[in-house]
């Protein structure tokens, strides 16, 4: 019975019908989790930086990016994710329906642990989400924040 911690994960997504897709795709998981959603680039440096409403935020063990988002867009709260030394730790995985070479470059560059393209199928957008937690959740030693 090693984990019987929850692992804390941020959704930053700003469509609600993904983030609640999201949501149920990780309820019935392997692994005991808690979800945090956020909609938009400002709330999720919000939340990770513990700034206004989210003074109390816990520190996420894993944040799945959308890279289309409104405020502040993917890619710049990647680029001050892994700019921070408390947050650059933290994996990082890009779910966004771009297909783009350059925005695919533009996120490893950028130091994403992954870039997965969100699927249109539900079934298929389902998968998605149970492969991230099978092998992000499950396979992957993920960094103890409380040792950070």
């Amino acid at each position: 019975m090693e984990n019987l911690k929850s692992v804390e994960i941020l959704l930053i997504e700003d469509n609600p019908g993904d983030a609640r897709l999201t949501q149920e795709a990780l309820k019935d998981g392997k692994v005991r989790n808690i979800l945090h959603i956020v909609y938009d680039g400002e709330e999720a440096t919000d939340f990770l930086f513990k700034r206004n409403q989210y003074k109390n935020a816990s520190r996420p063990d894993l944040i799945i990016l959308d890279l289309n988002l409104p405020k502040k867009n993917g890619q710049e709260v990647l680029a001050e994710i892994k700019a921070d030394d408390n947050l650059r730790s933290i994996p990082v995985i890009i779910l966004t329906i771009s297909k783009q070479e350059e925005d695919i470059i533009r996120s490893y560059n950028l130091h994403a642990n992954c870039f997965l393209i969100k699927p249109i199928d539900l079934n298929q957008f389902f998968e998605v989400i149970k492969s991230i937690e099978d092998f992000w959740l499950t396979l992957v030693k993920l960094p103890n924040h409380e040792q950070i």
